[in-house]
């Protein structure tokens, strides 16, 4: 059966209008830098009792002994070497966290955000759920009880958000900002911050990447350590490059059950020390960081 042709005006998210022309942004970052630079290590926990997660296996049996143990080998042993290797080279990481782990392992967060410099993003409680798939009402409970958590935990106000599995309904800008948080890495439509329009006043946009990001390139696209690793060293170089005309964010997006495997964090130390080797060329910081001097302009 033939479809009728479809030549309406296509949907789109409203929150931000294309322009060639960049909105208002700072002309270069501290210290005359062009470039942005931000390693996020997100520290997740996973239900036993559900299906939901990245997997080596596809076809793992219930309960899933094969993928949730990979998965919790990142909290039990990778992400503990991670935070060794942040903390010797003076890395400040984005610390994504599920409030999950403040009831699993709380000792870890601890050790991460004991890096100097260090920043703490809500993630959602668990990513064994996608958020956007909530009701509104629940999706509002969420966002403000993770916020609340973290806010007590840190003894102070956690003004980041990355949905988990980047998942968000059509309310999610709205209730971000009810719940007091002033920007969102949900999206990676750019490679500078974006300001977004919502009912509940502004929220910005800060990048995060979807292919600098060992998840996806890694687990169901089959891409190697090296090939990831060759990526995040490509992406740095290129955008160092067009730094030197308009300011630029690049986000490394890393997950301890991942990269922490020793096989892969041995390369994964490897390209870190290229880029490190090379920070008096652009400025190594947190989202949060680069979201205050945005909205400072």
């Amino acid at each position: 059966m033939s479809k009728k042709v479809y030549l309406d005006e296509l949907v789109t998210p409203q929150r931000y209008s294309y322009s060639a022309e960049k909105a208002p942004y700072p002309q270069c970052w501290p210290n005359g830098k062009g470039l942005a630079v931000y390693i996020a290590m997100n520290l997740e926990h996973f239900a036993f009792d559900t299906q939901e997660g990245a997997k080596l296996s596809t076809h793992a049996n219930y309960p899933d002994v094969l993928n949730y143990s990979w998965r919790d080998y990142g909290n039990r042993v990778g992400a503990w070497h991670l935070a060794e290797l942040f903390d010797s080279l003076s890395i400040p990481p984005a610390v994504i966290a599920n409030t999950a782990i403040l009831d699993y392992c709380p000792q870890l967060l601890d050790r991460w955000l004991a890096i100097p410099g260090s920043e703490l993003i809500a993630h959602g409680h668990t990513n064994s759920q996608r958020q956007g798939e909530l009701e509104e009402d629940d999706e509002s409970l969420l966002i403000a009880t993770c916020q609340q958590r973290l806010n007590h935990y840190l003894k102070k106000e956690v003004k980041g958000w990355l949905s988990p599995w980047i998942s968000e309904s059509f309310s999610t800008p709205e209730l971000l900002v009810k719940h007091q948080f002033s920007y969102t890495l949900n999206w990676a439509h750019d490679d500078i911050p974006t300001l977004f329009n919502t009912e509940n006043g502004p929220l910005i946009a800060i990048p995060y990447p979807q292919e600098i990001n060992d998840i996806p390139t890694i687990i169901p696209n089959g891409a190697s350590i090296e090939t990831f690793c060759q990526m995040v060293h490509d992406q740095f170089e290129e955008l160092l490059s067009r730094s030197q005309h308009t300011p630029q964010v690049m986000g490394i997006a890393l997950h301890p059950y991942i990269v922490g495997q020793p096989f892969r964090f041995h390369r994964l130390k490897k390209v870190l020390h290229t880029i490190l080797d090379r920070r008096n060329e652009y400025w190594l910081t947190t989202p949060g960081e680069i979201a205050v001097l945005y909205e400072d302009q």
